[in-house]
């Protein structure tokens, strides 16, 4: 990646991937991203994949005096006690990851407390275990998201990660997290609606706008998103004020015409039934669709059906279903139908 493109920022899964290595060689690691863009997830992520315990303090909520812990007096002299939010080796694990989140929302006199910590991984008589490391993550100030300056003193102790939204790494994860396929879906059909934060301006695909208010208190975020697609089945009646609730009212409006296409599409059980002759949508959004709610409903006793049915769609829909179905389901790995698409398919992993 060249440094135009670091410029820019890094997508949720490659930031997992410079954690990953940070935290190999004991360097505390910032992320920087908007509200909702996965921050917090990417470094649980980078947890599970490394075998780290998590430890995830919000600075916000905690004053100076939590960190550096209580003075008492033994022998005549003021000690400090060592506070039990930070890692216990015996208590939490010898190896793990303390999460500082909302860092730079915190107040001044709690970064500050911070310094030594990131530093030189003690505050006080406290001192970090050994196989732990530090990530921190907090919003930029042009989020306007009570995120003030970070002192320069305490930004040199991090290296600093970028974080942009990027559809797909969202639908990975969203896939393996048994997202709704309707929300996967829309993602990919229209991929500038996943993050627009108050202000901003998109087109909407048919010659208009989509605008959020600069005061707008719901807009879309992959989170916001992803806590919208649990109302995707509900009633239509109700269905489109819980998520506007959740993103705004001009996305809501977007995902309830997209997920009429989606509920319009061939019975699955069709196309288990008769996988070379189950009527077959047409127009991006509908193969978008089609393609999720295969990979979703993927099992290896059914996987055979299904991989024979996306034959007879566009080679790139075809792909994506045999990849999320893989991303959703490992078990499918050891089935005969995956090694026979394989082998047809072999160019797809030149």
């Amino acid at each position: 990646m060249n440094a135009q493109a670091i410029d820019k920022g890094v997508t949720v899964d490659f930031a997992a991937k410079l954690i990953s290595e940070y935290a190999a060689g004991d360097t505390p690691a910032m992320l920087w991203g908007a509200p909702g863009i996965g921050k917090s997830d990417v470094v649980q992520q980078v947890a599970n994949d490394n075998g780290y315990n998590l430890i995830d303090q919000r600075l916000t909520t905690l004053e100076p005096v939590d960190l550096r812990g209580l003075p008492f007096i033994r022998d005549g002299s003021a000690v400090w006690a060592n506070p039990d939010i930070l890692p216990d080796a015996k208590r939490d694990g010898e190896k793990g990851i303390l999460f500082l989140d909302e860092i730079n929302a915190a107040p001044a006199s709690t970064q500050a407390a911070c310094y030594q910590l990131v530093l030189n991984r003690r505050i006080g008589s406290y001192v970090m275990p050994d196989g732990w490391r530090i990530v921190a993550a907090g919003n930029r100030q042009s989020d306007r998201a009570s995120a003030q300056r970070m002192p320069s003193a305490l930004a040199n102790r991090f290296a600093h990660i970028d974080v942009v939204p990027d559809v797909e790494a969202w639908a990975k994860w969203a896939v393996s997290a048994q997202v709704h396929p309707a929300m996967i879906a829309f993602a990919r059909f229209r991929p500038a609606l996943l993050h627009i934060m108050p202000g901003g301006t998109i087109d909407d695909g048919h010659g208009g706008k989509i605008v959020m208010a600069a005061d707008a208190r719901a807009f879309p975020t992959p989170r916001s998103w992803t806590d919208a697609a649990k109302y995707a089945d509900r009633d239509k009646d109700i269905r489109f004020p819980l998520i506007a609730g959740r993103v705004g009212t001009g996305p809501a409006v977007e995902f309830e015409g997209f997920i009429r296409t989606f509920l319009d599409l061939p019975a699955l059980s069709s196309i288990l039934n008769d996988p070379a002759g189950a009527r077959v949508p047409t127009g991006p959004g509908a193969l978008y669709a089609v393609s999720a709610a295969l990979a979703r409903a993927a099992t290896p006793v059914n996987y055979g059906a299904i991989l024979e049915y996306v034959k007879r769609i566009p080679k790139a829909y075809e792909v994506l279903t045999a990849v999320d179905s893989q991303n959703r389901n490992k078990s499918l790995a050891e089935t005969g139908a995956w090694v026979q698409w394989c082998g047809a398919n072999a160019a797809v992993f030149a």
